[in-house]
């Protein structure tokens, strides 16, 4: 049996009433055999004949987002738990990229027939909830205990090539080994430029996962250049084997570290492999991947700050401008193997002290001060705050009053 949240048998019970068959399929079926906690749940639905019927059925338990209604998904919430509900469909490559498929919803697809469209034999396992029993055309189940990653359709499988990406995703995150057809058939992918194809968000989605997820991403980073697919993560490709492998040490450390923020952790993760890039390398592996220039700038900021064994106070306020102190010192903490312990330890408490860990200091002079002695608000403005502020992060000025006699004496020249 599979594990699964047993209030759902409510809403299974009212589409078998309606004498619709409910299959707990991909992901969530794959996790419950490994023991691998899910709130993601995929059902797909046999012997309803329209997408429409299936609405109806579903609105009692809560607002149907009908977003995926195209391709026979339509998505509810509930009780906390996202689920998606599916038609069986067939899937067919009628032109390139990710949207050129032509999606044909049969509700008379058997189950087998159906799970010939998806990417591996682990990801093809079913979960009949009112017979109770497993569904398994293509042995996922015994190929999961076997620790093998292995395709379902050969045709079909080079239809999508983030297929690709998506293997080395599982090969890291559940360490399995890899079939040895299924290997070849991805480095043939490759060297037909095959993921050319794929928009860079869907490759950043697969990068995120494998950073995320793994506890080991450097076997998956192994296995890419082995498929010789770093060329799609260009500058990475230039990297010696030395270097590499260096990289992908600090890369295993890091991913093991306690990061509540998912966004902060990847920054850190995507610094750490291109932190012997210069900026214009740098630029270009992020640029592959993802658009969001805070990304690419806080990764530019990680990897230009250097780190010193002591540091003053006002070199910390200084660094506080760069960086996120707490972020840096995760990152340098990382990079130099926790050989400097104590010192990471002791500057992050005297950064909490000057209230500058995640934030830079707060300025002592503010435009309304300027405002007060009459001056007309002006391009001078900023060139007042901005001597001041540097007066204040070498510490001759302290407080609000010293910052405004700083003012005054500044006005007086």
């Amino acid at each position: 049996m599979i594990n699964y949240p047993k209030e759902l048998d409510i809403i299974f019970k009212k589409l078998n009433k309606y004498n619709a068959k409910p299959i707990i399929v991909g992901g969530f079926v794959r996790d419950s055999l490994l023991n691998i906690p899910s709130k993601d749940i995929d059902i797909e639905v046999y012997g309803i004949s329209t997408f429409k019927q299936l609405e109806s059925i579903l609105n009692e338990f809560g607002d149907v987002n009908s977003v995926g209604k195209s391709f026979g998904v339509c998505k509810l919430n509930f009780n906390g738990l996202d689920l998606d509900f599916s038609l069986p469909r067939e899937d067919n490559k009628i032109a390139s990229g990710h949207k050129g498929f032509d999606v044909r919803i049969d509700s008379s697809l058997d189950f087998k027939t159906a799970c010939s469209r998806r990417d591996f034999t682990i990801n093809a396992i079913g979960y009949d909830p009112i017979k109770e029993m497993i569904l398994d055309p293509f042995n996922g189940e015994r190929d999961l205990a076997n620790k093998i990653l292995k395709m379902v359709d050969k045709k079909k499988f080079i239809q999508d090539p983030l297929r690709v990406l998506r293997a080395v995703g599982f090969y890291a995150r559940l360490k399995l080994r890899i079939d040895s057809e299924l290997f070849t058939l991805c480095e043939d992918m490759v060297s037909k430029n095959l993921l050319d194809e794929l928009p860079k968000d869907r490759i950043f989605g697969e990068i995120k996962k494998l950073l995320l997820k793994s506890q080991k991403p450097s076997i998956g980073f192994k296995l890419l250049k082995s498929l010789n697919s770093l060329k799609y993560f260009k500058p990475l490709d230039s990297y010696s084997d030395n270097s590499f492998e260096e990289i992908l040490n600090s890369l295993d450390v890091m991913a093991n570290q306690r990061i509540d923020s998912e966004m902060i952790k990847i920054v850190l993760m995507l610094a750490i492999i291109s932190r012997r890039f210069d900026s214009l390398q740098t630029t270009q592996f992020i640029s592959n991947l993802s658009n969001d220039k805070k990304i690419l700038k806080e990764i530019l900021s990680l990897n230009k700050s250097s780190f010193k064994a002591t540091y003053d106070d006002c070199e910390l306020y200084r660094l506080a401008t760069e960086v996120n102190i707490e972020i840096f010192l995760i990152y340098q903490e990382v990079i130099h193997n926790s050989d400097k312990n104590k010192i990471f330890c002791e500057l992050k408490k005297r950064a909490i002290e000057l209230n500058i860990l995640n934030k830079k200091a707060t300025p002592l002079l503010q435009g309304k001060d300027i405002l007060e002695l009459g001056i007309k608000p002006s391009k001078e403005y900023a060139r007042i705050l901005k001597s001041a502020y540097e007066n204040q992060m070498d510490l001759k000025i302290n407080n609000p009053k010293e910052a405004k006699e700083w003012l005054k004496k500044y006005l007086s020249l």
